[in-house]
């Protein structure tokens, strides 16, 4: 069996593609909710709306413990805590497949994202630095491909069951899937010891820097836009387009591909023109969510613009992850797990707010709008980041591991900008 960690050069490792694995299924769950809202929301006995509340409360949940896992399990070896946040996720998903409560799914949502938090959090610092600095934005490119890959197939999959068996047949198929993967990650990722030499205060400490927080601001508002639009689509595409609620996958699927589009473009553009990739992406998410509000009426328009959406969108993202990353330089697991937690942060937000104007005078196009005033306010972070440069100094992040089968040196990759 081949190393998880080697490949042929000019390749990325093999182990990137079995973190894809594992970010598909959590990105199948954590989407999937979107086109199973009117269905959960008939069962459990709450408003569209208030079953909005699932995503926003998966998001709560990694935002804060995306960082606290990291912490938590900074000292355990990266195996380890990836088949223990596989094991907690599918637990989860059975615990509110059993439940007719709303708020045991909602609490079963919390701990399903806790899992998803630990296991990005490792997973990005695993892609990025087997990758190397030269090819660590493909390296993002790629993980984040299985999760933007879950709206492709994943979710429309997920959607599609549960209109036919019920919510909780995705529930369940996501639990023995996540089983699966547990087997996958344990068979596939080597037995490893790893000792790091950085501290909890090292890893806070290094958080200081402006250009950071600038990249996470980023990370936070683009999510925000497309998210909170994606989050209510469905009503935008049954009570204004006319399309049948059972049409909606279909649709779902033309997002997925452009987020799956949008990511490889940005994991392939990001790494030589990072800003003007990530400004230009920002500046067009937005003019095409306000074009989605007058021309939501077509159906063709509606599925063209929600694909357009999802494409400049999703460019964005493995680029502001790979530079924040990048910046933090010695601390990468926390910033990993913090650029988790502002994209949920942004979900979160933009959820909120949608659900608002949702059930404003706006109606079904208030979560659009909402989204465009998000993806435009990125730009300022985007613009200020650009202006300050993202040049700087080279950081040394140095990852002591053991093989059990075979002792190695210290790995010494330099996190330099390029």
């Amino acid at each position: 069996m081949p190393s998880a960690a080697g490949s042929a050069p000019g390749k990325l490792p093999f182990v990137v593609r079995v973190l894809a694995v594992g970010t598909f299924l959590m990105g199948t769950t954590e989407f999937v909710i979107a086109g199973l809202l009117p269905v959960m929301a008939a069962d459990l006995d709450v408003s569209v709306s208030h079953a909005g509340l699932l995503i926003t409360a998966f998001a709560v949940g990694m935002i804060v413990g995306g960082p606290t896992m990291a912490m938590a399990t900074l000292r355990l070896p990266h195996r380890h805590t990836l088949i223990g946040a596989l094991a907690l996720f599918a637990l989860g998903h059975a615990a509110a497949a059993l439940s007719t409560s709303f708020t045991v799914v909602l609490s079963a949502r919390v701990v399903t994202a806790l899992a998803t938090g630990a296991f990005w959090a490792v997973g990005f610092v695993i892609a990025t630095t087997t990758a190397g600095p030269a090819r660590s934005t493909r390296a993002v490119g790629v993980m984040m491909g299985g999760l933007t890959l879950a709206n492709v197939i994943g979710v429309p999959i997920g959607s599609f069951v549960g209109h036919c068996t019920g919510w909780r047949g995705p529930f369940w198929v996501l639990a023995a899937l996540a089983v699966l993967a547990a087997a996958f990650v344990g068979r596939l990722i080597p037995r490893t010891e790893q000792r790091a030499e950085v501290s909890v205060r090292t890893e806070v400490r290094a958080l200081k820097q402006g250009r950071l927080w600038l990249a996470l601001a980023a990370a936070v508002l683009i999510m925000g836009g497309v998210l909170a639009t994606y989050t209510y689509i469905t009503p935008l595409l049954t009570d204004r387009a006319g399309i049948p609620v059972g049409a909606v996958p279909l649709v779902l699927i033309a997002f997925g591909i452009g987020a799956l589009g949008g990511t490889a473009i940005g994991g392939r553009l990001g790494g030589h023109r990072p800003m003007v990739t990530t400004i230009t992406a920002s500046a067009a998410t937005s003019l095409i969510l306000l074009a989605l509000i007058p021309a939501s009426n077509s159906p063709v328009a509606a599925v063209i613009l929600v694909f357009g959406m999802a494409l400049a969108g999703f460019t964005v993202n493995p680029v502001v992850t790979s530079l924040a990353v990048r910046f933090a330089g010695d601390a990468p697991t926390l910033t990993s797990a913090l650029t988790t937690s502002g994209y949920n942060t942004g979900i979160a937000a933009g959820s909120l707010v949608a659900a608002r104007a949702l059930e404003s005078s706006l109606g079904p196009t208030g979560p659009a709008l909402v989204g465009a005033v998000f993806a435009m306010l990125t730009l300022l972070p985007l613009i200020a980041l650009a202006l300050r440069g993202i040049t700087g100094p080279s950081r040394i992040v140095a990852h002591h591991t053991t093989d059990t089968e075979q002792p190695r040196t210290a790995d010494v990759i330099a996190t330099s900008a390029r």
